[in-house]
């Protein structure tokens, strides 16, 4: 359904940092950037190289927090990301365990990121 995403942030830079650092295990890294005003939007990608999730400058403070979910390739790779985000302080707000009320094999941990989002690395086992 979707082709790519971009959230607005407060700063692009340490975005693009907690973001790579924390989903690194699923093989996330900054794939394209380009100047956007006094600052940059960046394309993050999985393994593939597609420039799927997109960081640029926020024109002012978010209000609202989003819901983003990034596919893990196993379950050991989102116990990864739990440990990266752990290691680096990170809010976690669920720490990884199967959500039987989503479906059977729905693995998952949930994490704030700098901007106050709530972030997701999920398997479907």
């Amino acid at each position: 359904m979707l082709d790519h995403l971009g959230i607005q942030v407060a700063n692009v830079l340490g975005s693009l940092e907690f973001y790579v650092r924390t989903f690194a295990p699923l093989g996330m890294r900054e794939a394209m950037r380009f100047p956007s005003g006094d600052s940059f939007a960046i394309g993050l990608s999985l393994a593939d190289g597609s420039p799927d999730f997109w960081l640029g400058p926020a024109p002012g403070p978010e209000t609202r927090e989003l819901h983003i979910a990034f596919r893990a390739p196993s379950r050991a790779a989102v116990d990864a990301v739990h440990e990266a985000a752990v290691a680096a302080g990170t809010e976690v707000l669920h720490a990884p365990r199967e959500w039987p009320e989503y479906h059977p094999g729905y693995y998952a941990v949930f994490l704030r990121d700098p901007d106050g989002h709530n972030v997701e690395a999920v398997h479907h086992g």
